[in-house]
């Protein structure tokens, strides 16, 4: 297939990423290509370290030479034969007997793909993070400039997507693409990762999955961490964004239960780089410290800390606390925080 043709192919498909950024591929790639640096890399991320998200473990667990192939795709658009497949180390241990024949088998065709294995982390997936941690360097953030697409690692550009964009790729160059996505379903009748439209709207998706609650319910969707809370009601125009998960909550749920779920992992992920993320998670969490079911939530001292975190936090990381949370308190509660 020529270059330009693939590069229409994903234009007119609409691929995009779907670690959560959901940026077009097409531009990312044509970006990345224009640029003179001889030396160029594609990397898969596969760190999926954010609760409630499965459908990247379940891709490379049922179609990892799809995967494989739409890196080779990429690597040969932009002309370089090596790139690194990031993954954690849990996927790794229990993937391993997909992956490593598959690297040989590039190996074969003279593609060379560094297999990094990170610890687990939801830190660990953010870009910068992840390109540091190639390097040898702390797993932390970068600066946002440059882009990764210009001074990625080692000093060249770097053409960076999620597991499933890059199945999506495959499936494109091969015209067996369907818009469709990957959903994580938590809560329901049937847990598990399912492939639906990629427009559908939420309570349509549980419907058609067997999935819809027989009891009063809220949702979180887009991540089990930085996804965003609906009430049933809105679940029926709500569509699947971030990371597409939903996790069903039943409305019996206590506000602390929610609210420890989400201050516990984002105290726990932290990387510590930059004091409103690392202070203002930590605060979060010691407010429900001692507090039980039937406490009342201090709203009153939520708020702020939660706006210094989405001011001036380094990263994407202490600013994702924020949809959650205050989604939780205006569609749940009826309160502005």
């Amino acid at each position: 297939m020529q270059q330009e043709e693939l590069l229409i192919k994903l234009e007119q498909a609409g691929i995009v990423g779907r670690g959560g950024a959901a940026f077009p591929a097409h531009l990312k790639w044509k970006r990345i290509k224009d640029l003179s640096n001889p030396k160029k890399y594609v990397v898969c991320n596969a760190s999926e370290g954010e609760i409630g998200v499965q459908k990247d473990f379940y891709i490379l667990q049922n179609f990892s030479e799809e995967v494989f192939k739409g890196m080779m795709l990429a690597m040969d658009f932009l002309e370089t034969k090596e790139g690194y497949f990031y993954i954690n180390r849990n996927y790794y241990e229990q993937l391993k007997s997909k992956i490593d024949p598959l690297v040989e088998l590039f190996k074969q065709k003279s593609y060379i793909i560094n297999v990094f294995i990170e610890e687990p982390s939801y830190i660990g997936g953010e870009t910068g993070a992840l390109l540091n941690a190639i390097e040898g360097k702390k797993v932390q953030p970068r600066f946002e400039s440059p882009s990764p697409s210009v001074l990625g690692i080692f000093g060249c550009p770097v053409l960076l997507h999620n597991v499933e964009t890059l199945y999506d790729v495959a499936r494109v160059a091969t015209d067996k693409f369907e818009k469709t996505r990957f959903s994580t379903i938590l809560g329901g009748n049937k847990n598990g990762v399912y492939r639906v439209n990629a427009d559908e709207k939420v309570a349509e998706v549980l419907r058609k999955t067997n999935n819809y609650p027989d009891f009063d319910f809220f949702v979180q969707v887009g991540g089990g961490a930085s996804g965003e809370i609906f009430t049933k009601e809105q679940a029926e125009t709500a569509t699947i964004g971030g990371c597409g998960s939903i996790e069903i909550y039943p409305s019996t749920t206590t506000d602390y239960d929610f609210l420890s779920k989400i201050f516990n992992f984002y105290e726990k992920e932290s990387c510590g780089k930059c004091t409103p993320c690392r202070d203002g998670s930590w605060q979060l969490k010691k407010l429900l410290d001692g507090l039980d079911k039937k406490s009342e939530i201090p709203w009153l001292e939520i708020k702020p800390i939660i706006k210094v975190m989405e001011k001036g936090s380094f990263c994407g990381l202490g600013k994702s606390i924020v949809p959650p949370v205050r989604s939780y308190a205006k569609n749940i509660l009826g309160i502005e925080v």
